[in-house]
């Protein structure tokens, strides 16, 4: 297990990642990807920028991580993000071979890990492990002041 310390350090990273999102009129949702204790890959949620519904952040993020480090597997990497992954980000994570998923605030509509437990589907040929909570308040706070400035 990761220490509280190191996934607040890396969740932080998230969250400016997130704040970014906010500052562009985008769900404000940011993820990073660590390797051996060190900064990878960050992105944000970038699906009206880049008219795309792909462009979550975490697509993004694995996307750069596999480019950087010149392989599509990630299989020594920390993804930390802010809200807990849907199914198509799930399923890209899982492909990637992702090992370990830090998320902060739960999806309250879908909760894809925490209520569906997706990750765990028998058949999957990989299963990251999944820790939920750092800065979970923060991220939550910021997405319902993100809904409710659009409403």
């Amino acid at each position: 297990m990761i220490n509280t310390a190191e996934q607040t350090k890396w969740m932080r990273h998230a969250m400016t990642a997130a704040q970014h999102a906010y500052q562009h009129n985008e769900v404000p949702i940011g993820a990073v990807i660590v390797i051996n204790n060190k900064l990878i890959a960050t992105s944000y949620n970038q699906t009206i920028q880049q008219c795309d519904p792909c462009s979550h952040a975490e697509i993004l993020c694995l996307q750069a991580a596999a480019k950087k480090i010149k392989n599509h597997r990630l299989t020594d990497a920390q993804m930390y993000v802010t809200l807990e992954p849907c199914i198509m980000c799930l399923g890209a994570i899982i492909n990637a071979r992702v090992k370990t998923v830090i998320y902060a605030a739960k999806d309250a509509r879908v909760g894809a890990i925490s209520t569906h437990q997706l990750h765990q589907l028998k058949g999957l040929n990989h299963m990251p492990e999944i820790y939920h909570g750092p800065m979970a308040d923060e991220s939550a706070k910021l997405l319902k002041q993100f809904f409710i400035s659009r409403r």
